[in-house]
């Protein structure tokens, strides 16, 4: 039984080492190869200075290497900060600086393309370029160790790590301010990952693909996944999604997951029949999937399961649909996974009544330590069970969502909306998902945003995005605005609809970035005034 991440690796490479662990390309390794770099590296790092709890920072695309970092820096004792490889100069620095790491893997082109100020940290005291040694597009005074140095000789020690300590941190964008580095201990990761596994019923058959950065917990869950059963993952960084679909055919994906505005270009494709037979099953987080995709998508994979799940960083996952389910309650977000207790609480703490709007609570091993460097964050979001006895002598920690559900007579979960992204008009509070469905279960779009910008009378006012299902002429604003008046009472009818003939923006990972269309809005809006 693991209970490190990195004995993920080294229990299939003990008992099935020739099984296929990691395919990128045509690259093909083993869980035996895939073990023998991890201790290789692990050991690289400790010759390079890395002590027990430093923190490694991995700014790289999804490559075996990236991998091999993640797991090395465990079996060294370390803490890996995955960095999204989309991230520019200025959220890099953040997180390098937040995190204190002491090491930074990455590649020469990515070194270049941030200024040398970046890496003056006073912890970073060493790069590592995967790519061989450093160049003249080097920019950064700290010492430069090329990936092959790392790997001379296998790890012969481990440091007394225990499964309570700290294993990653997992940057994730806030509402407001500065990213949020979540910290996740092993027993955190571990317990994510026998989680999932239950309720997926992944075996060491199955082949799942990683689209999704590494940085997100949504990603990172694929290698973990994969890793406790012993089954295979390919890496994919894609540039269209019909590359998605290919690699699904040409190297038998059983399992994919994705966040619903690549589930909305997918949904939109012909699946080869390569692809549809060998999906056992796709899977959702990250916001809503909308009625017109999920249909599209059933139609098209009329034998895979749609699993729809809810999750959140701090927690990892919460709740799942099973897809025995998903035809009497699209809507639904399911019922708690395996080994976490869910409830659902009004602002005192006390269990909401059926139908009754709360927020979601989350208790259990996949509650996460708190937010690294911000005691104050973590009072507000990491607080003591609803549930926790008072004769106790040290309380329980559950993550509260800050998210608003209600629970139906037969236990099953449904989202009505964050408190943050929730909209104050006219007294009302308007959750952004009513508005999008309305639009989306039109077909006049295949995107869509809904959020508020400040007004003086009425506090909020709505603002809707919408953009096609792929690149080309924009949605009909007109035939938008009539069916917002047609489906929506009158204090919910958006004051403006921006429409777009590209994709709406997406955050770092592959989100809709409600921040991006908010300042979209306003530029606009300053050009129509001029």
């Amino acid at each position: 039984m693991p209970y490190l991440v990195h004995h993920l690796i080294r229990g299939p490479a003990e008992q099935s080492p020739d099984a296929p662990a990691l395919i990128h390309g045509a690259c093909r390794w083993s869980y035996r190869e895939l073990d023998q770099s991890v201790r290789r590296v692990a050991s690289g790092f400790a010759r390079v200075g890395l002590e027990p709890g430093d923190r490694v920072a991995i700014y790289l695309d999804k490559c075996p290497e990236a991998v091999t970092a993640l797991f090395a820096t465990s079996a060294a004792g370390g803490v890996f900060v995955p960095i999204n490889p989309q991230l520019k100069a200025q959220q890099v620095g953040y997180m390098l600086a937040d995190s204190g790491a002491r090491i930074l893997v990455t590649s020469r082109q990515r070194l270049a393309a941030i200024p040398a100020s970046v890496t003056e940290t006073d912890c970073l005291h060493c790069v590592i370029l995967i790519d061989g040694p450093a160049d003249e597009r080097t920019s950064t005074e700290c010492p430069v160790t090329p990936w092959e140095a790392l790997g001379a000789q296998p790890q012969e020690t481990e440091p007394s790590t225990v499964e309570t300590d700290l294993a990653a941190l997992l940057y994730t964008s806030g509402s407001t301010g500065q990213p949020k580095g979540v910290a996740l201990s092993h027993r955190n990761l571990i317990a994510g990952a026998e989680s999932v596994v239950a309720y997926l019923g992944n075996t060491a058959d199955d082949r799942l693909l990683a689209v999704l950065p590494l940085s997100f917990d949504y990603g990172l869950s694929q290698l973990t996944t994969a890793f406790r059963v012993g089954a295979s993952v390919v890496l994919l960084n894609y540039l269209l999604p019909r590359d998605v679909v290919r690699t699904i055919a040409r190297e038998s994906i059983t399992g994919l997951a994705v966040v619903p505005p690549l589930w909305v270009q997918l949904a939109e494709l012909e699946w080869p029949e390569a692809a549809r037979t060998s999906l056992r099953y796709i899977t959702n987080s990250g916001g809503t999937l909308p009625r017109p995709s999920l249909n599209k998508l059933r139609t098209a994979l009329p034998t895979t399961d749609i699993v729809i799940m809810y999750g959140l960083t701090e927690a990892f996952r919460s709740t799942y649909l099973p897809p025995a389910e998903l035809e009497q309650r699209p809507d639904a977000i399911g019922i708690p996974i395996p080994n976490a207790d869910i409830r659902v609480v009004r602002d005192d703490g006390t269990e909401c009544a059926v139908g009754e709007p709360g927020e979601l609570v989350h208790r259990g091993p996949l509650v996460a330590m708190g937010y690294w460097n911000a005691p104050e964050r973590s009072a507000e979001r990491f607080r003591p069970s609803p549930t926790q006895a008072p004769q106790m002598p040290v309380s329980e920690t559950a993550v509260w969502s800050g998210d608003t559900v209600y629970r139906d007579a037969e236990g099953y979960l449904y989202f009505i909306g964050r408190r943050d992204e929730m909209i104050k008009t006219s007294g009302y509070r308007v959750s952004p998902d009513e508005i999008e469905a309305i639009i989306q279960e039109s077909g006049l779009a295949g995107e869509v945003a809904a959020f508020g910008v400040a007004d003086e009378s009425l506090g909020e006012v709505i603002v809707v995005a919408a953009a096609p299902t792929a690149p080309g002429q924009a949605p009909d604003e007109r035939a938008l605005r009539q069916a917002c008046q047609q489906g929506l009472p009158t204090f919910m009818v958006p004051r403006w609809i921006r429409t777009y003939a590209q994709p709406l923006p997406r955050n770092a990972n592959g989100k809709t970035d409600r921040q991006a269309l908010r300042r979209r809005h306003h530029e606009q809006r300053n050009e129509d005034e001029a």
